[in-house]
This record gives structure tokens, sequence and C-alpha cells, in this order.
């Protein structure tokens, strides 16, 4: 179990904050716990209004929590990625969980038990002050999306969506803040809940104004002055 896929597996759980009071032998100990599960691309990894008895631990891949509306269109909330964890807040006010969470490429998933998750977490002061920072997190991320979404005209929901993906998971550097996450314009559209055509458009116009860059790898970067246009709304 201590070969280099737990190796790699260990430094994902040193890397979220729940697991920072732990030593190293005690998150080993926690990945015994752990069941791995892997998930093909488009697969429903947790169904909405499921019962939820696991936390979930992205260990490889890109999944997209969603809601699908009454006509069928799915709305992106937001993306999980290697070294992110949801279905926690299930365990702590005992509600299902209100979205669909699809598997948007191949991908590896760790599962916590709910017992295994209030033996190991809510026994630990320090972990449950991480809980409520994590919770703080969330309320934030809630409140940025809502944010990008209250904009009426598609250019500036664009922005808000591109700055609020840009804020949640950009790594800057002295060009501006590169998204690592190479999304199609589909998944773009899902997340401005609008039509892909007007997305594609949109970037074509950011492109060509020289605020965005979409760069060999596919990662798009957001240039200063395409944050400050958002702002100055």
């Amino acid at each position: 179990m201590r070969g280099t896929k737990s190796q790699d597996h260990l430094k994902i759980l040193k890397s979220i904050p729940l697991f920072k009071p732990f030593s190293n032998e005690e998150i080993f100990d926690v990945l015994e716990t752990i069941t791995e599960k892997k998930y093909r691309k488009n697969a429903i990894v947790l169904s909405e209004d499921e019962s939820n008895d696991f936390m979930y631990i992205v260990f490889s891949g890109r999944l997209k929590v969603v809601q699908i509306s009454t006509e069928g269109k799915e709305q992106i909330l937001v993306i999980r990625k290697k070294g992110d964890y949801f279905g926690e807040m299930s365990f702590l006010d005992g509600k299902t969980q209100p979205a669909n969470v699809v598997a948007m490429e191949d991908a590896a998933v760790g599962l916590l038990s709910r017992n295994d998750f209030e033996s190991i977490f809510l026994k630990n002061e320090k972990v449950l002050r991480q809980i409520i920072l994590m919770l703080c997190e969330r309320l934030r991320e809630s409140w940025f999306m809502l944010r990008a979404l209250s904009f009426e005209d598609a250019e500036n929901r664009v922005r808000g969506v591109l700055t609020h993906i840009g804020a949640l998971y950009g790594v800057r550097d002295l060009r501006g803040i590169i998204i690592p996450l190479k999304l199609t314009h589909q998944e773009i559209a899902d997340y401005a809940s609008l039509a892909r055509e007007t997305v594609s458009r949109m970037l074509s116009r950011f492109s060509q104004a020289g605020e965005i860059e979409i760069l060999d790898n596919k990662n798009i970067l957001l240039k200063p002055s395409f944050t400050k246009k958002l702002s100055a709304t």
C-alpha cells in the first residue's frame, strides 16, 4: 500500500487543509481507510439527491458539479480537479447532494466513509477549525459564482465566469492569470448559462482585443486588461 501510488496520494492529502494537522503516519492510516474508484469520462460520480455516505477526494482527472434545468440544460456550478474534495457538507448537515457530479475525463476518486470521517476529523479541534474555514471558502465560491451570473449581457457574464474560474484555479505569472483547466467552449458556456456560439464569439473578441490568449497547451491566459474591464462595470 505504501508504494509510489500511495506516495502520490499522500502528497494529495497533505495538500488538503483538512489533513494539515495530521502527521505523515496518521495520513497513511487514513489512506488505509480510503477506497479508490475509477470513473470513465461522462460517468456520474454522484447523483443529485443521492444519499451521500462518502467524502470524495479527487486523485486524478476533473469532475464537474452540475445542475440540470427542467429544459434539460446543464449548468456547471464548479469544477473539481486533482487535490480537491467534496461531499463533506452532507456529513455535517445530513442533507443530500443538491447537484450531480460528473467526470469530465477519466478520473480516479478516493472515497472516505461517513464513519471514518467522523472518527478522524470531528474529534480534533484543529481539524474543526479547518472545517469552519472550508465552509467559508465554499460560501465564498457561491458568492463569486452568483456575481458572475448576475450580469445580463453576454460579454460581462463570460468575463465574470472566467474571472471566477481564474480566482479559484488560476496560476499567476508576469503575463497575468493562467487558467490551467483546458476548458472547451461548451464547458465555459455551461458555466455561464449561454449558448456555445455566444461564448466562442466572446472569446474571439477578447483574443482579438489582446485581453486573453489561448496558449499552446489550450490553457487560457487572462491578461490584466481583461479583469480590469470587469471591475470597471
